[in-house]
């Protein structure tokens, strides 16, 4: 098709049915797409005519306009782990400045538990945190509670008892509530990584 300039499937179609029509190709029965060239194109002299040289199909070059960005990766989170494991950063991993939000600071958990597998969080994944205190009912935070300890869990305020849950993605965990002030939000899930081996 782009050999010849065509601009559809038809055309080729037509060309085909055109060239089988005049004797110059027959098609292969029981066989899709196979054809038979039966006579040459000549010229006037009876020289036959050599096909033309079809155009090469240069694929444009790959390029990598992709902007990556150092997030620190800490430790890893289970269903209740020590505050330290966000105090001590252990790599850096990169990550598509585009997918983070413009300005805020970000970081990484890598999971150690299956308290949120079903909001599809799993054991092993890599969560990106941006830095936060301000979220919404229902967003997966890293909350600290009492100052000791850190758990991946989705947020709830309770207004009407003055309570925060902080609610699993499984159901063989039980919901954790807490006066407010016990309770300190260090940032909201933005992304996750998952690798496949």
């Amino acid at each position: 098709k782009e050999a010849l300039s065509l601009k559809s499937k038809s055309g080729v179609h037509r060309l085909i049915s055109g060239l089988t029509e005049r004797g110059f190709i027959n098609r292969l029965p029981n066989r899709a797409r196979a054809i038979e060239v039966i006579r040459h194109l000549v010229d006037k002299t009876g020289a036959p005519i050599a096909a033309p040289t079809p155009k090469p199909m240069i694929p444009p070059p790959v390029t990598s306009n992709i902007n990556l960005i150092s997030i620190p990766l800490y430790g890893r989170i289970a269903a209740q782990s020590s505050a330290e494991v966000i105090r001590q950063q252990i790599s850096n991993i990169e990550f598509p400045a585009d997918q983070l939000t413009k300005g805020a600071s970000h970081y990484a958990l890598t999971v150690a538990s299956d308290t949120m597998k079903d909001a599809g969080i799993i054991d092993g994944d890599i969560v990106i945190v941006e830095r936060t205190d301000n979220v919404n009912n229902g967003t997966i935070v890293i909350a600290l509670i009492d100052n000791k300890e850190i758990t991946l869990k989705r947020f709830r305020h309770k207004d009407k008892a003055d309570v925060v849950a902080l609610e699993p993605a499984n159901t063989d965990y039980q919901s954790q509530i807490f006066p407010p002030d016990r309770v300190k939000i260090q940032g909201k899930v933005t992304a996750l990584i998952r690798k496949y081996i």
